[in-house]
């Protein structure tokens, strides 16, 4: 590489890094300098816009040329260097671009949404460092770094979703959100210890990019797989048995982050936090963490994985869709559909459709964001009818609401263009990433095994599912007239679509759920600028039957259920949905999935503890009391020994020695009389002794 082009890649990473930074100093300075003052908002937003300029400055550099990665020794343990760096290409610049253009409108909206919280500028603390951390997670080369910023995650997301923490059930769902996150990061650890073991290093770079030491990504038939590419001599395999146990701690790092059965049940509660902030969890930070964490690591999987992946994300659209037609939550009915859209990305990742999935995390960032931004101005306008008129009602329920389309006229509109980008209609962006998805899954199932043809058939259900429920949230919160007044007749309205922090924000990403910011051709996902850069090597495209069947079934089929839905909720025609049916009793117990876990593995796990606990204090430390005592019983065995035999011993021995000293100190008084008796006495015993003897 000429000094030039080095040059020019090293400008690039440091517009990199400081895109990353900025939101860490908006960070540091609103804890340590700003305090409580309401300019922590702007000082959030203006780190966030930095950023977001910064971000795309990097993104034209990179996008679609070469890789830049440039990193350098942090630290040596034995013979292994550790490196630390930046890599910088398609998929992390892209998802850069992405998580800042969607905090931007976050930051600004939020500073109306948040303006009169008592918390204000501890949330705009928090807001900075969870973009900190997602900023650079997308940047890192290293699956050490890479761990550390994935954790930093899950810590942030965890203060925002429990950011009322006065609330107990704000409590309970970020308690929740970090305890079921903790199990995907144990997997993650022991797939990157799997890895390192394996291939001795954690660049990212060298073991998944274009000449890694992994299975190599290749073109089949018009698809990605994954099998080993012998030109080059470093590529290696894992043992089958370590593949797949690195595969399943992967796997479960993915469903825990982008909320996988069965890992999903924590989203729907995080909805406990600000709506501004489960606008950006939801819509590009950290469930999107997931999906790229797929995009990173993709060339690792084999066939059997990839197909795993593809049956357990067609199983969470599916479910997650049809659980969200019967929900009264606003925002968990938006919580469903985010969990359903993540499954349609796993979902296209196991079915090689890597370019539409990468896509559909694009277009849905927008269109996601933009339904949880309208909800939020919803629910604050119904809390201002609620407070204004005394009442003890769930603003976020939407069997109260209706008519709003009157008052938020710019709310419904944004809301109607982000609903048919949702449902994926024509001439939006979710009709490019969403239909692509769909005709490569059955493209894909055509050389399967045909119980496979399910999961196609499965995907395009839960399109028809996805359009029901958009319709059926629209209606119910826009149309008709507003049911609260049904039961209070008389209530003050004084609601509108609010300050302009509200509607640029909504402006914004409106226009960018439309087809013109992805493609000059609203019909052809493939033409798209997004699309042609992640697809195999020497694509040139390809058309089948589906090419044309699915998007035009989708959309026909899409159109008849929203009509349906129209003359079903707003209307009134048609026959009465039934709450006590068992279908509608499944869907709207969330499958009951949340109360097996709570009343069998959650008692289960509580059991155990209580019993392990029970066994720690009896069994274990009751063998160490034993031990004590019978240690205690010894050593007063030995001290009785001791004192009473063997010192009693030494005592006898000293105590005729004692008695002859005592004695025979006697004669020795210095008195001469005493000698001369003496004396005389031995000489008369040696006269007597000698008489006897002879």
């Amino acid at each position: 590489m000429n000094p030039t082009t080095l040059h020019t890649d090293a400008q690039t990473v440091t517009l990199a890094i400081i895109a990353v930074v900025l939101p860490f100093a908006a960070f540091v300075v609103n804890f340590l300098v700003l305090g409580k003052s309401k300019a922590s908002g702007w000082v959030s937003t203006l780190a966030i816009l930095g950023s977001a300029v910064l971000s795309l400055n990097v993104f034209f550099k990179v996008w679609d040329n070469h890789t830049i990665h440039m990193q350098q020794v942090w630290f040596t343990i034995g013979a292994t260097k550790v490196q630390i760096g930046i890599l910088l290409n398609n998929l992390s610049v892209l998802t850069l671009v992405l998580v800042s253009l969607i905090a931007l409108p976050v930051h600004i909206y939020s500073t109306a949404y948040m303006k009169d919280d008592a918390g204000f500028s501890r949330y705009f603390r928090y807001l900075s460092f969870f973009c900190f951390s997602m900023l650079a997670l997308v940047v890192v080369d290293s699956l050490i770094t890479f761990y550390a910023f994935w954790e930093l995650v899950g810590f942030s997301s965890y203060l925002l979703i429990g950011f009322w923490y006065d609330r107990d059930s704000a409590v309970q769902a970020n308690k929740k959100a970090f305890i079921m996150n903790r199990i995907g990061d144990i997997g993650l650890l022991t797939a990157i210890i799997i890895l390192f073991t394996q291939f001795g290093t954690f660049d990212i770079d060298l073991l998944f990019g274009e000449h890694g030491l992994v299975a190599q990504s290749v073109i089949s038939d018009g698809f990605w797989s994954s099998v080993p590419l012998h030109d080059y001599e470093k590529v290696a395999s894992l043992p089958a048995i370590w593949h797949y146990i690195a595969f399943g701690g992967i796997f479960l790092a993915v469903a825990a982050k982008s909320a996988q059965f069965p890992l999903h049940t924590w989203l729907p509660d995080a909805m406990e936090g600000p709506t501004s902030v489960s606008a950006l969890i939801h819509a590009a930070t950290m469930v999107a963490a997931g999906v790229f964490l797929l995009g990173r690591v993709y060339p690792f999987f084999n066939g059997t994985e990839l197909t795993t992946l593809a049956i357990v994300g067609c199983f969470t659209a599916f479910m997650a869709a049809s659980i969200a037609l019967t929900q009264n939550d606003l925002k968990r009915i938006l919580a469903y559909s985010t969990i359903s859209q993540l499954g349609y990305m796993v979902m296209a990742m196991g079915v090689g459709a890597y370019s539409s999935s990468l896509f559909h995390l694009v277009t849905h960032a927008f269109f996601k964001c933009l339904l949880f931004l309208v909800a939020g101005i919803v629910i604050h306008q119904i809390k201002h009818i609620k407070e204004d008129n005394n009442l003890d009602i769930d603003p976020q329920d939407i069997t109260l609401m209706g008519g709003l389309r009157k008052k938020l006229p710019l709310t419904f509109i944004t809301a109607v263009i982000a609903g048919l980008a949702l449902v994926g209609l024509p001439l939006t962006s979710g009709y490019l990433s969403k239909d692509g998805i769909l005709i490569q899954a059955f493209e894909w199932a055509d050389s399967k095994n045909p119980l496979l043809n399910i999961i196609p058939v499965m995907a395009l259900l839960t399109s028809w599912l996805t359009a029901f429920y958009v319709a059926r949230l629209i209606f119910k919160v826009f149309f008709g007239e507003l049911r609260l007044l049904k039961s209070f007749p008389s209530l003050q309205i004084h609601i509108g679509d609010g300050h302009w922090a509200y509607k640029l924000p909504l402006v914004l990403l409106a226009l960018c759920c439309l087809f013109p910011l992805f493609s000059l051709n609203p019909i052809s996902y493939e033409t798209s600028w997004l699309y042609e850069p992640f697809a195999p090597k020497h694509w040139e495209g390809h058309y089948s039957i589906y090419t044309l069947v699915i998007p035009v079934l989708v959309s026909v089929v899409s159109l008849m259920v929203i009509y349906s839905a129209y003359v079903l909720y707003v209307k009134r025609v048609g026959p009465v949905i039934s709450e006590t049916g068992f279908l509608y009793r499944i869907s709207f117990n969330e499958w009951y999935i949340d109360r097996f876990y709570k009343r069998i593995i959650v008692k289960f796990v509580i059991w155990l503890s209580g019993a392990l606990y029970w066994v720690d204090r009896k069994v274990i430390d009751g063998f160490v009391h034993l031990l004590e005592s019978i240690g205690l019983c010894i050593a007063k065995a030995t001290a009785w020994c001791d004192k009473y035999i063997v010192d009693g011993v030494l005592w006898l021995a000293a105590q005729p020695v004692q008695y002859i000293g005592n004695f025979a100190r006697r004669f020795q008084g210095g008195k001469v009389q005493y000698y001369l008796y003496s004396m005389l006495l031995a000489v008369i015993a040696v006269f007597i002794l000698k008489l006897i003897w002879a």
